[in-house]
């Protein structure tokens, strides 16, 4: 735990809080040092700096001790909230509180906490708690497995909330993805008698290597090489196959996201399938990612193979066709079948690609005996960033090497 409320109060899950405006009744420069244990430390009579707060920054450590208390570890039933209470009212003014004096990616930060910490999934319940909370893909999970038990008079607000969410996303993904994948598809369709703008040299010189001249130093193609021009027609066929349990909440979001991308180009037919136990088509939802969504289930067990199975049954174009599978690989199915199943569709050309987690939140937990057992059937299984998902999309596509990141 440390922190630096200079520059950014840093909490002991990462929370920074705002930086530049003066604050009232800060203590002066040479006590700066201690200001910042004092904050740190959370006011303990052992904690040694004698330093008193006031004004901004006694707001400020009450909104910090509601939440992580004044010990390290979690407390069990009322103690561990240290004074935010489990009312609706007193969280309300919690929200406000954070919002008030720590920045947006910090709110989020500490809202989270205060779901996993503090039990107050149930309070998002309630219409007034989603109107004051700081919208993010993590709390658009939780919405999601409250889905069921979520009151009619809330899920307006819900769908609300994750529409924004989904709205944000699109903004920043929607663009780089579709030109990525433009580019790849134009290129994956070669043609033989290309114009000249339109030849792809690199694999005109390769095929025509045997025409070397010594004497000329040059060689002489025969056959060009060229890249496809752009048309309407569909070209790829990809089909989306997400692991639906409550570990991969922020993947079921960006997953969701894309899909709608995908779908809204012309020569990608996109098909979306999610699973637990059970496997749900919601291709026909496409055009609303928000649908999507809500028409998933998060939680529950995994059978990777009986969505395999359904996934190899909706291919017609093997050699045009992606498979996606996103799912930390916890089989609860048939191991050996589910294995048999990657081999037989990557032996009749599909590109098949394991994506252990879609998010940003680093190297996910995940069953390392499936995931070497897939690497040897040539589907490495890795985490991937939104950011990357198009690079890989476009390098299956392609059928070149995935670019796989070198942490995995």
């Amino acid at each position: 735990m440390s922190t630096d409320t200079g520059t950014g109060t840093r909490t002991d899950t990462g929370a920074r809080t705002t930086s530049g405006a003066a604050v009232k009744d800060q203590p002066a420069d040479g006590d700066e040092r201690l200001r910042r244990w004092r904050l740190v430390l959370g006011g303990d009579a052992a904690d040694g700096t004698g330093c008193a707060l006031s004004g901004r920054d006694a707001a400020m450590d009450g909104a910090l001790t509601a939440l992580y208390g004044k010990g390290d570890k979690p407390r069990s039933g009322r103690e561990r909230s240290a004074g935010l209470g489990a009312s609706a009212p007193s969280v309300a003014r919690w929200l406000g509180d954070i919002r008030t004096y720590f920045p947006s990616s910090v709110v989020q930060v500490m809202q989270r906490d205060a779901i996993d910490r503090l039990g107050l999934s149930t309070l998002l319940l309630e219409p007034e708690m989603l109107e004051a909370v700081e919208a993010d893909v993590h709390l658009v999970g939780t919405l999601l497995s409250l889905n069921k038990a979520m009151p009619e008079t809330t899920k307006e607000t819900a769908r609300a909330v994750v529409r924004k969410v989904v709205e944000d996303l699109e903004k920043k993904l929607a663009t780089r993805t579709r030109a990525t994948l433009t580019g790849a598809l134009d290129r994956s369709a070669r043609v033989s008698r290309p114009r000249h703008h339109d030849i792809d040299w690199n694999r005109t010189i390769a095929a025509n290597l045997k025409n070397y001249l010594p004497e000329y130093r040059t060689v002489v193609p025969e056959r060009l090489v060229g890249y496809g021009r752009a048309s309407q027609s569909v070209k790829k066929e990809v089909i989306l196959c997400i692991d639906q349990s409550g570990s991969m909440a922020a993947s079921v979001v960006y997953a969701s996201v894309f899909g709608a991308v995908l779908a809204s180009m012309r020569s990608i037919n996109t098909r979306l399938v999610v699973f637990d136990t059970a496997v749900v088509d919601l291709t026909d939802q496409l055009d609303d990612p928000v649908d999507v969504l809500f028409g998933t289930q998060l939680g529950g067990g995994t059978d990777i193979n009986r969505a395999l199975a359904y996934c190899q049954s909706q291919i017609t174009r093997p050699a045009e066709t992606v498979v996606v599978l996103i799912s930390d690989l916890y089989e609860g199915g048939i191991r050996n079948e589910m294995l048999k199943r990657v081999a037989a569709m990557k032996t009749s050309g599909v590109q098949f690609v394991t994506l252990l987690a879609l998010s940003d939140e680093g190297a996910p937990a995940y069953d390392r005996e499936h995931a070497a057992a897939l690497a040897a059937l040539g589907a490495p299984a890795f985490a991937c960033t939104p950011d990357l998902f198009p690079e890989v999309m476009a390098a299956a596509i392609e059928k070149r090497p995935l670019p796989v990141p070198d942490v995995v």
